[in-house]
């Protein structure tokens, strides 16, 4: 066994003296568009119950590869990362704030974790009023997320909200978030908080891909007997099948590779 010992000496020193690995988070605050329907709890079978339907968050994790982290250096100074999804379905940024989700977010920040932030879709429900929120109150609250985040030392990236399948002019897929859009885009100018225009990017992109393609394959409509959840089929142009999450997902990594350069 002694013979042995300075062997274990010196591996213990080395040990101690090498780098860590650093790890950081990137939380995803928003709505049903960015949520991980697989982990919403109690006794759901996702599988059963819920799929095809997914978020773009719920597959960002696999976006955030070591080859993908080196094109983000600067934003994501990390050896890996963890996507925390806290994006949840029906919420605007007033009933995410009133229910606790952001205080629960803004307790577990650590300096250097990044929040991306996506809202407008329920903010602009006029109709519900339990999640409607004026494009002013939408303002106050990204201001707040934004400067909240600052203060824990973690860095915000507003996200104007993803398009929906509607409304197509002359082959183009057009804005339907109302001031909602530019909203997000004044208070990120406002605090000079990074953005990226998630709207008009999937605008851009969805109308490349042309309006049948995108209807069929990227948003929730299908006919019946095809997923258990859906016996009837489904039609739903704002929610995402697999392939349409993912392509807004690698939407998002593209905004981020474009904040660096």
């Amino acid at each position: 066994m002694k013979k042995y010992l300075p062997i274990l000496l010196a591996l213990l020193v080395i040990s101690a003296f090498s780098p860590k690995e650093k790890i950081k988070k990137i939380y995803l605050i928003g709505d049903s568009t960015m949520a991980d329907y697989s982990n919403y709890g109690g006794d759901d079978d996702y599988m059963k119950d819920r799929y095809p339907v997914k978020g773009w968050g719920q597959v960002f994790q696999e976006f955030m590869s070591k080859e993908n982290l080196k094109s983000l250096t600067g934003l994501v100074d990390a050896d890996s990362v963890i996507v925390d999804d806290r994006a949840r379905g029906g919420r605007s940024t007033r009933t995410f704030f009133e229910e606790g989700r952001w205080s629960a977010v803004y307790k577990d920040l650590q300096a250097g974790d990044l929040v991306i932030m996506q809202f407008g879709h329920n903010d602009a429900a006029v109709e519900k009023t339990e999640r409607y929120v004026t494009v002013e109150g939408y303002k106050e609250y990204i201001r707040l997320f934004v400067n909240q985040t600052r203060e824990k030392g973690a860095t915000p990236i507003v996200l104007t909200p993803v398009a929906r399948n509607y409304p197509w002019k002359d082959g183009h897929l057009e804005n339907v978030h109302g001031e909602y859009d530019a909203a997000a885009k004044e208070v990120a100018a406002e605090l000079d908080a990074l953005m990226i225009d998630l709207n008009q990017r999937s605008m851009d992109f969805f109308s490349a891909k042309g309006q049948e393609y995108v209807t069929e394959n990227y948003f929730m409509n299908f006919g019946p007997g095809l997923y258990e959840a859906y016996p009837d089929g489904q039609k739903d142009n704002t929610h995402f099948q697999p392939a349409g999450a993912k392509a807004v997902a690698a939407l998002v990594l593209e905004g981020m590779r474009d904040i660096v350069k």
